[in-house]
């Protein structure tokens, strides 16, 4: 059964006291200008960490106004210039990755292996749009019918509102900063109210080499606050804004997408989740368990790209369950900070009612927990990393995205209602699938309902990959090439 592990170190001194906790306008950290602050507590004991300026309708118009005010100037910096401040920031998150790491698992509870790969993958995507900043393409030729050639530039979308999630602060932050900036243009960023400090952290190294540079420092605005409408709602409004990237859930998306259809901002979104790891009869099952485990309990399951039905042929499903839950069995819950952690706490006390809900129901349906199914005694948010099979193909353990460590387990005959059960979502953002059918998995590329398709392995996001959605997880797509055509403006000349 899991154990829990003990001994947590604080947060390095060096850490705490680096980290900013104002508001970020114009170069300069603040208050806010309500004076309210909010608390960021660590979900693994609930202890307060810090008091974080509470960020008002007039904070956020302040940055907007910084933000449009070196718009031009920034836009007109050469892509070289852009390409180095943004290597500098890279070898600067990389030389202080056990910092970032540390301040990650105080305030997002992820054991410190899994925060140190964060930073690694954060950082990514900082250098490789550092590279893509002086590889933006245009067109230049003779129009097909003659009499006159065709130009095409690509020039900065303007002014941008990066909304970032609670469960990825530096990835999710560098994966919408870096193309930003790469591309010419000035942001203001919202943070998300539970994990706010990292993304601070963040701004600060970007802020500073901007100084050092003699740039303009308004170029990276950070407006934290409790209500991200306050926030939001203003900016949305107000022409000066040009484009805004969302990552988050698919409610919050959709009302943001109607608030932003005034304006015609350009948008991206990056939304919820439901994605199925088919599992079929020919599968390496060693394999599959491994990259079942990674691709289920990845920050407790607390990421949209979780294996979230697993859905396993008839064959090998009884043997695949039972190694699951042996694999499920050896993890180890416990503080983040705590060597031989595998599995931190969820984020807050609502997240754990809720997956101690929807597993209740399951069981009352008739699903059968194998290991796990409650939350261990003691302080914060834990929940015990949970198999459940025979779970009812309606339940909400499938129906819904479970944002926790539970993984339920369903059965399929062949291959057409593998597709079938994979596709029953209106959620599209990844699927996984086990097999060593190389025709098989063609057909799962044209078939399966998915923006991302992870085949014998249990994690697909990389900085030079296209990441998004399809159906109601999302527009748009982040990483890659395509990543930073999100913040261009293709121009037509015609000569």
């Amino acid at each position: 059964m899991t154990s829990s592990a003990t001994s947590a170190t604080a947060l390095p001194p060096t850490v705490a006291a680096h980290v900013p906790t104002g508001v970020l306008v114009g170069g300069r950290w603040r208050p806010s200008s309500g004076g309210g602050t909010f608390p960021v507590a660590d979900p693994a004991t609930t202890e307060v960490l810090f008091d974080v300026a509470d960020g008002t309708e007039q904070d956020a118009l302040d940055a907007l106004g910084a933000a449009a005010d070196c718009a031009e100037e920034w836009r007109h910096v050469a892509p070289r210039e852009r390409s180095e401040l943004l290597r500098a920031v890279y070898e600067t998150l990389t030389a202080r990755a056990d910092d970032i790491a540390a301040l990650i698992t105080a305030e997002g509870g992820k054991p410190l292996a899994e925060s140190r790969a964060e930073v690694a993958y954060g950082a990514d995507y900082v250098r490789w749009y550092a590279e893509e900043a002086v590889r933006v393409d245009g067109l230049a030729r003779r129009a097909p019918a003659g009499g006159n050639h065709q130009l095409v530039l690509r020039r900065p979308v303007g002014p941008a509102l990066l909304v970032t999630p609670w469960n990825f602060p530096i990835a999710m932050v560098a994966r919408k900063l870096a193309p930003a900036l790469a591309a010419g243009c000035t942001v203001v960023v919202k943070p998300a109210q539970l994990t706010p400090l990292t993304t601070a952290y963040v701004a600060e190294v970007v802020r500073a080499q901007l100084e050092a540079r003699g740039l303009p420092t308004g170029v990276v605005n950070v407006v934290p606050s409790s209500s991200a409408r306050r926030v939001s709602g203003p900016l949305l409004a107000d022409p000066r804004l040009r484009k805004l990237s969302f990552t988050g859930s698919t409610e919050v998306g959709a009302r943001l997408l109607e608030q932003a259809a005034p304006n015609i901002l350009r948008t991206s979104m990056e939304l919820g989740g439901n994605a199925p790891f088919l599992v079929f009869d020919d599968a390496d099952l060693d394999a599959a368990v491994e990259g079942a485990v990674a691709a289920k309990m990845r920050n407790s399951g607390q990421t949209c790209v979780a294996a979230n039905r697993f859905l396993v042929q008839e064959g090998v499903a009884a043997e695949f369950t039972d190694r699951l839950t042996r694999a499920f069995e050896g993890l180890v819950v416990g503080h983040g900070a705590a060597e031989g952690t595998t599995v931190g706490p969820l984020i807050e006390a609502d997240a754990v009612d809720r997956v101690e809900q929807v597993v209740a129901e399951a069981v009352d349906g008739g699903a059968r927990v194998r290991v796990g199914g409650d939350r261990p005694r003691g302080r914060g948010y834990f929940y015990r990393p949970t198999v459940v099979d025979r779970v009812g193909r309606e339940d909400r353990l499938v129906t819904e995205e479970i944002f926790g460590p539970v993984a339920p387990v369903l059965t399929f005959g062949d291959e057409a209602e593998a597709v079938a059960l994979a596709n029953a979502t209106p959620f599209g953002l990844v699927a996984y699938a086990y097999t060593r059918d190389v025709g098989r998995v063609m057909r799962l590329a044209e078939e399966v309902e998915a923006g991302m398709l992870g085949v014998n392995r249990g994690m697909v996001s990389d900085a030079s990959a296209p990441f998004g959605g399809v159906k109601h997880s999302g527009l748009g797509r982040e990483g890659g090439a395509a990543g930073i055509e999100e913040y261009l403006d293709p121009v037509y000349v015609a000569l």
